[in-house]
Parts: C-alpha cells; structure tokens; sequence
C-alpha cells in the first residue's frame, strides 16, 4: 500500500502534467494569433472520432446470440442517442446513459 507521500507526489505529477499541457496550447496558439487551419480542421473533427471510437469500443463484446441479446446496449444507446438529440448535452446524455445500462445490466436484465 503507498503512504501518503508517495500518493501526493503522484497527485501533484499528475496535476503539474495535465496543466502545463493545457497552459501549453496558450503558449503556442496566443488570443492575437491565428490559428493554423490544420488545427482547426482538428478540432472539429477529432471530437466526432473520438465519440466513434467509444461507441465500437463499448459495444464490441456486446453478445447478440445470448441473453440478453444486446437489449441493455440498445435500450442504453437509444436513450443517449434521443437526449442527446434532445438537449444537445453531451455530459448529460452520457451520464444518463451510463448510469441507465448500469441498472439495466445490475437489476432489469439479470
């Protein structure tokens, strides 16, 4: 088990790497700065991908073939799909979702 020191060092690295690398983008692309493109087009495709990529990645062991047939992915799915459609709330979509296919997996589809 670590102690407390070690487990403050690893916050604080952690913390100290995650700032300087969004104090970095600052740094780099400053207000009176154009930004490049490039980077541009980045950003406005990249969050669309990454979403693509955690949808494959969650519902790649889905089992079709057995119970319960993939209903708690698609009821989960569906609901994240209609809020998101609804609200345009992407943390409020998630969330729901998240915490819908959890009952359904842990109390509805047992």
């Amino acid at each position: 088990m670590l102690d407390v020191v070690s487990s403050l060092v690893m916050v604080a690295a952690v913390a100290i790497a995650t700032f300087s690398t969004r104090a970095a983008s600052f740094l780099v692309f400053p207000k009176d700065k154009e930004v490049p493109p490039t980077v541009k087009y980045i950003g406005a495709v990249l969050p669309p991908a990454v979403i693509g990529m955690l949808v494959v990645y969650c519902l790649k062991s889905t089992q079709v073939l057995e119970y319960p047939y993939g209903a708690p992915e698609l009821i989960a799915c569906l609901v994240v799909i209609g809020l998101h459609a609804w609200r345009r709330n992407v943390l409020l979509s998630v969330g729901v979702g998240t915490v819908l296919y959890m009952v359904l997996v842990q109390a509805v589809f047992v």
